[in-house]
């Protein structure tokens, strides 16, 4: 669950993706697989996904400690990609 509080020492990213109605569970199923991965990273805290009832969009709002850098989040995330994976679904 996320925690929101003041002076918190939790960096949070939030990303809205669109996609086609019909491909929204498609997408949230890939994500929520991505999620399992992003989960046993460290300096994770909680990730939350949450979709449109229109069908057309997915909100991911994750947080990290502080602590841990961009630089090593990013690198840990290239490893999890798969090879011609497409961002678009």
């Amino acid at each position: 669950m996320p925690r929101i509080e003041k002076d918190s020492q939790a960096v949070t990213q939030i990303t809205l993706i669109e996609v086609e109605p019909d491909k929204q569970q498609e997408a949230l199923s890939l994500m929520t697989e991505r999620a399992h991965f992003m989960a046993r990273q460290p300096g994770f805290i909680s990730i939350s996904l949450h979709r449109s009832l229109d069908g057309r969009r997915i909100v991911n709002y994750i947080q990290w400690q502080k602590s841990r850098t961009a630089a090593g989040r990013s690198q840990n995330l290239r490893t999890f990609a798969r090879p011609g994976a497409s961002s678009t679904i």
